[in-house]
């Protein structure tokens, strides 16, 4: 620690060299010259001058105008826009209004999810309190709290948010949820003690974090630090310094983008140079013949489809509690090789509930979860009716009646007033079949000794009607186990055998569960007044109760399902090494690294980290600085990071993550804002649903894309052979968009709609690193692509030939393109499992009726007058629609030869 050397209003908002937890209070009030009747009025408004707002500053902002410019900063849509110049200087303008506006729409969408990123510091800042109750001159005043400055003496009492860092002066049984902060889901014990220096945040029991919660007792302290050199405003700005990740389908897309961009304009400036060098066509020929080559080749349709695909997969997630706020996330989920969850609220209901109840000849276990009173009693894991076994019922009356808090149903939804353990307490009374009402009138409380971490019980006195007085008291089982001289057996008390339950206590901590004592005296009458010399001793053991904060039912079925679809699950809480080893094994996670503490990992190295990350799965005593480091070594080893939380303390590491996931109903709205998709549900299980139809859109994207590449090809094909040739272009370039729209936007849609295939999530994550066009697709493109050309060229040739004029020829070209595709979607449904089976050709209701749309408007496009004078096309007969649907055939049969031909080579 660093001694303070400058006490008095010099003293900075921070202080960020001294630890105050370990610091006497008295030096704290001494560093800024206060007392414990605060700072009069004048030197407030002196250092409110000096030090400013208790707030934090908000960062600069791009304007609206720059990130919607930035929407465009991207190759293959400069390709695109590169499209619409060549289109509208030939004055070609539908084809020109169709490409703009298919870049105009992906960038309102991109401009859309980009804005709301931005409202992550907000959240954090909306987090500091509004009002505090401060003492000025020994006077006791409430100001807003942005008014607080270094120095203030700020009073605190249940119920309220922590204005500002405070070292604690004097409290009464204050208790602070630091659950936002720290991951702890039961509130903590504050203490005026110092503590080491090196002790984590959760166990810095003589301060009062910022945007933290008071849940129960009274207390006050001298404000340490205010603004951004709070805790929370230390988060805000780790928050702020992080770099965004794009994602691997966008890494991907760009260097497609690029590729393709290259390829495209190598392809039109030598077909330029061959037409004008060697067959001596005019320049102005040449560009014009170049330019529809051009057009050929740039797939027109792809960012939207892309767009579409992502924005269905929105939509299915949604359906299954997976929220998404940024697109590309959707298929960033399915190539997740990690998960990084925080235990509280996520892997469990963050609703503490008593689990076992040993009594001295049974251990009980206790059904139901969170605060309702729904379960019952098990025995041997056999039901345990309560007529049987009457200690139970002493044990429920012990625990609601030695109790402050209470529970509510609301529309079928039960909430605690209080403190959580309590509320666990008054739930096991309620499955006891107790009523509360009753008891607290046949045994009303006459006097009380609250609960406070230096006695480390609770007492309350009570007397029934019939004058008999009664002493129950609750606490650390240590401590009540020193007052206790007998055991309740049978109804009974014998003398106490203190080895045993030693024994007991030591298995139920082990087990992760959280160990109270429950214990009862018989008082007389006139016994009116509880003192502490009055449970010093004489008391009769009832039981210990297991409680824990319940594990989600779905939890250890969904982790097993990620370690079937290769993702590793990792644990990162705030809690303690044994009880976060305890839970991860319930959860089945790789603890035989044991768990790794925040104050092991400090010590590490980069690399010793990178190694540790790699190889632990169980992360105990997490700061958001541990937190982001890890997720940063995770990802430098080539991970793809998923980080699921609810807390500020969360929202750095959600940030950097690939996919940062925040909890919907208990998550704060700082986790919220800094992640990709939102839980609906706060349901770890919702994460494996994620995963699957991410899978499964990056599946159907890929599909697409090999489904429209190969048009492209095709019509490039085409054009450029009749350049080389020197024949005329059986195909126009307004023809060519028409092709690609509706085959691209029609058909390649219905790739959206495809269900998950068979075993996609028994499958490993696939590798960031894979490029989204791998060899064998590339293949695929190929090959389809000179069936293509084959078959529209061939019959366009063999057309002319028998002297079909030019505008019939052609539209015999087009309409075989067409078919093509047609049957060609049929083979992408399965990129390498054969479409020969009643599903691959019904089942995708979507391709059924898109072939029908298209079917539809290939019909107008050839017979309808207003489509021919704009698209030049002429009326074809049954003979030459014959020739066309027989083409289409022969691509599908020779497509599912070389699936199969393939997949007999793979097995050999």
């Amino acid at each position: 620690m660093t001694s303070p050397t400058a006490p008095g209003p010099q003293a900075v908002a921070g202080d960020a060299g001294i630890a105050w937890h370990a610091a006497p209070g008295s030096e704290a009030l001494a560093h800024f010259a206060t007392s414990r009747k605060g700072l009069s009025e004048g030197e407030a408004r002196a250092r409110l001058a000096q030090h400013g707002p208790n707030r934090l500053r908000p960062p600069e902002r791009r304007g609206a105008l720059a990130r919607f410019a930035l929407q465009f900063h991207n190759v293959l849509i400069y390709v695109l826009l590169g499209s619409a110049a060549i289109t509208a200087g030939l004055g070609h303008w539908v084809d020109t209004g169709v490409i703009l506006g298919v870049v105009l729409i992906n960038a309102a969408i991109g401009f859309v999810q980009e804005g709301k990123a931005e409202k992550a510091l907000d959240a954090i800042r909306g987090m500091l309190s509004v009002h505090a109750t401060v003492l000025r001159g020994g006077r006791r005043l409430e100001i807003a709290a942005e008014d607080l400055v270094p120095g203030d003496m700020v009073l605190l009492a249940s119920g309220d948010r922590v204005p500002a860092d405070l070292r604690l002066t004097e409290l009464r049984s204050l208790r602070v949820d630091e659950a936002a902060l720290t991951g702890e889901s039961a509130p903590v014990e504050k203490s005026v003690d110092a503590v080491p220096p090196d002790a984590p945040i959760g166990d810095r029991f003589s301060l009062a974090f910022s945007g933290t919660l008071v849940t129960y007792g009274q207390g006050s302290g001298v404000v340490v630090a205010t603004a951004g050199h709070t805790e929370i405003g230390r988060i805000s700005a780790l928050l702020e310094s992080v770099e965004e990740l794009s994602t691997p389908l966008l890494r991907q897309m760009a260097l497609f983008g690029r590729w393709l961009t290259f390829a495209i304009l190598a392809l039109a400036g030598l077909a330029f140079v061959f037409g004008v060098a060697v067959r001596s066509y005019s320049i102005a020929d040449m560009f014009l013949a170049a330019v529809g080559l051009a057009v050929a080749a740039i797939p027109e349709g792809l960012p939207a489809i892309m767009t579409i695909t992502l924005a269905i997969g929105v939509q299915r997630m949604a359906g299954r509690n997976a929220i998404i706020r940024r697109l590309p996330a959707v298929e960033t989920l399915g190539s997740v090789t990690v998960i990084c969850t925080d235990k509280t609220g996520t892997l469990t209901r963050n609703e503490m509930t008593v689990q076992r109840v040993a009594t001295a000849e049974r251990d009980f276990g206790v059904g139901g979860a969170g605060y309702a009173p729904q379960g019952g009693f098990l025995l041997e894991d056999r039901d345990a009716p309560l007529d049987e076994h009457p200690e139970l019922l002493e044990v429920g009356r012990a625990a609601l009646l030695c109790n402050d808090a209470a529970l509510r149903e609301n529309d079928g939804e039960w909430t605690l007033e209080g403190d959580p353990t309590e509320g666990a307490l008054v739930a096991l009374a309620m499955k006891a079949g107790l009523d509360l009402a009753f008891e607290a009138e046949a045994l009303p409380r006459t006097d009380v000794i609250p609960f406070e971490s230096e006695h480390r019980f609770m007492a309350t006195l009570h007397h029934d009607h019939a004058g008999h007085g009664f002493i129950f008291v609750k606490g650390a089982p240590e401590r009540v186990l020193e007052m206790c001289a007998a055991e309740r057996a049978s109804g009974e008390d014998r003398p106490l055998d203190r080895g045993r339950w030693h024994a007991r206590m030591d298995r139920i901590a082990a087990a992760g569960q959280r160990v109270l004592a429950v214990a009862m005296r018989r008082v007389s009458e006139r016994h009116r007044t509880l003192r502490f010399s009055d449970v010093e001793g004489g008391f009769t053991l009832l039981a210990l109760l297991g409680l824990a904060d319940p594990l989600r039912e779905e939890a250890v079925a969904s982790i097993e399902r990620c370690r079937a679809a290769g993702i590793r699950v990792k644990m990162i809480t705030g809690d303690h090494a044994a009880t976060a080893a305890a839970i991860g094994a319930q959860l089945g996670l790789d603890g035989r690294g044991g768990a790794l503490s925040g104050i092991e990992l400090e010590k590490m190295d980069d690399a010793a980290l990178a190694k540790s990350a790699r190889e632990t799965d169980i992360f105990a005593r997490a700061s958001p600085e541990h937190k982001l480091r890890l997720v940063k070594a995770l990802q430098a080893g080539g991970e793809i990071v998923a980080m699921t939380g609810d807390g500020v303390n969360d929202s750095p590491a959600l940030k950097r993550a690939d996919v940062g996931v925040a909890m919907g109903r208990k998550g704060t709205e700082a986790a919220k804002e800094a992640s990709e998709m939102v839980l609906a549900d706060d349901n770890f299980a919702s994460i494996t649903a994620a995963v699957e139809e991410g899978r499964t859109v990056y599946d159907n994207l890929r599909k697409a894309i090999v489904y429209i590449l190969p048009t492209n090809g095709g019509e490039a094909g085409i054009v450029l052979i009749a350049i080389l040739a020197g024949i005329a272009l059986p195909i126009t370039p307004v023809q060519i968009l028409w092709v690609n729209m509706v085959t691209a936007v029609t058909l390649s849609l219905a790739f959206a709609f495809e269900r998950p295939e068979a075993g996609v999530m028994r499958r490993p994550p696939r590798d960031p690193r894979e490029p989204l066009v791998s060899g064998f697709l590339l293949w695929r493109i190929v090959l389809v692509s000179m069936i293509m050309v084959a078959g529209s060229l061939g019959l366009f040739l063999w057309e002319s030939a028998r002297g079909l004029p030019l505008e019939a020829a052609r539209t015999i070209a087009v309409n075989t393109l067409v078919m093509g595709e047609i049957a060609y979607l049929f083979n992408c449904r399965h990129l390498a499992d054969t479409a020969l089976t009643r599903e691959g050709f019904l089942g995708n209701r979507t391709a059924l009726l898109a072939i029908a749309l298209l079917a539809l408007m290939q019909l107008g496009f050839t017979y309808a007058p207003p489509m021919q004078r704009l698209f030049g096309t002429a009326a074809l007969d049954a003979e030459a629609w014959g020739r066309i649907a027989l083409f289409g055939a022969a691509l599908f049969a020779i497509v599912e030869t070389e699936k199969r031909l393939l997949r007999n080579a793979n097995r050999t």
